[in-house]
């Protein structure tokens, strides 16, 4: 009787079991970021607000993003977005044990959610930005009373806009605000909520006689800051080398535009620039120019002069209705605003942009900070320094850190 060799089925069964723990491995887990929210307010009475949120999924290799639809609220007129596109995306409402499996921890068994299925799998390091558009009829969040209608709902998002129906105005808001008069003459009340809890926001508007539209040498100063995109972190080296490198996040949506200009500030010397499409991760073109050379390669700098620097990078321009997310990198060195002063560090620079993170070199710990931050550690023990400025002016940020 011949002897079987078991040896020749042991790689089948080592594969066999392989694959059957990738598929008990649970996925991983959701994460998100950037996002916004923008409640327009429908006919008074009908308890009904459409919502646009927008949100970036950053879970690299992940097909799917998982949106709660919130309890209390009956959904309808659902549509979903790809943001780089503009086309439609597809989606489902699932249950809480579906959108758990998917990696969204925190589903609840009995609660709905949004599955979208996303135009590619997240790039490694990349993102997927989605558009949700959908209606919600909640009269507890959203009543009248005669001429008066109150908007009273906790905001988890960071960033929001409530948009009051054609007519009204705001007579009391719980929670600093932005007032902006839209184009076709809706208010707006936006605001950036820079506390770790959700914003308890309430909001009474009346209607009252109609208002004039905001003159056109205005309008500049009245851009709504919740609504920005760009978001900027400083990765500082050694003081020594007055150096650091620098990620500038941008969002690109006006047609037909394919290039992007960095204008290098005075006294800084820039270096290592390159930069990609976070949407596809493609990497993309840059050069570094000087004076006339930069209008000339296509570049944005009025009022150059022969000494004026700057990085351009080229992307593919986008069609109407895209946008592309791009990923801006490089190396500074400036004396003036990173330094060393003793044993201290000593990083002084002003900001323009609403977001700004700053993050210390291996084995040096915080001291004195001139502006509000929230702090973390990295895997890698760096200190990372978060400030958010929901106003329209420059932050001017001084923070100085010891040697641990």
């Amino acid at each position: 009787m011949n002897s079987i060799d078991h040896s020749a089925f042991r790689p089948v069964a080592i594969i066999a079991a392989l694959v059957a723990l990738a598929a008990a491995a649970p996925p991983p887990a959701q994460t998100e970021g950037d996002a916004y929210t923008r409640y327009e307010l429908l006919a008074p009475g009908s308890g009904k607000f459409r919502i646009l949120y927008e949100v970036t999924a950053t879970t690299p290799g992940a097909r799917h993003y998982f949106n709660p639809i919130r309890k209390g609220s009956i959904a309808t007129d659902e549509r979903v977005t790809d943001r780089a596109t503009g086309r439609p995306l597809r989606f489902d409402v699932v249950d809480g044990a579906v959108a758990r499996s998917g990696g969204l921890a925190g589903a609840e068994p009995d609660g709905q959610y949004i599955r979208v299925t996303l135009a590619r799998p997240v790039p490694a390091d990349g993102e997927a930005r989605v558009l949700i558009d959908k209606t919600y009829a909640d009269p507890k969040s959203y009543r009248s009373d005669g001429d008066t209608i109150t908007f009273d709902r906790s905001l988890g998002i960071k960033r929001n806009a409530i948009v009051l129906p054609p007519g009204y105005r705001p007579i009391a808001v719980n929670y600093p605000s932005q007032v902006l008069q839209e184009a076709d003459g809706r208010i707006k009340l936006s605001f950036w909520n820079t506390s770790p809890a959700a914003a308890p926001l309430v909001v009474t508007a009346r209607r009252m006689a109609a208002t004039a539209a905001v003159p056109p040498d205005l309008a500049e100063r009245l851009q709504e800051r919740a609504a920005q995109t760009r978001e900027i972190v400083y990765y500082l080296r050694d003081p020594d080398t007055h150096s650091f490198d620098l990620t500038h996040d941008y969002t690109e949506t006006q047609a037909g535009i394919g290039t992007y200009t960095n204008i290098v500030r005075t006294g800084s010397r820039v270096s290592n620039p390159s930069a990609r499409d976070l949407d596809t991760g493609e990497s993309l073109k840059t050069e570094m120019l000087k004076g006339a050379g930069i209008a000339q390669a296509g570049g944005n700098a009025p009022g150059a002069t022969a000494e004026t620097e700057a990085v351009l990078f080229h992307f593919k321009p986008p069609a109407a209705g895209e946008s592309r997310r791009l990923r801006i990198s490089e190396t500074y060195t400036d004396p003036q605003r990173y330094r060393r002063v003793g044993d201290t560090l000593v990083w002084d620079r002003s900001f323009g942009r609403p977001v700004n993170a700053v993050i210390l070199p291996a084995g040096w710990a915080l001291t004195n900070s001139s502006v509000p931050v929230t702090i973390s550690r990295l895997a890698d023990g760096r200190m990372r320094l978060d400030t958010v400025n929901p106003r329209t002016d420059e932050l001017a940020m001084l923070v100085s850190a010891r040697r641990e």
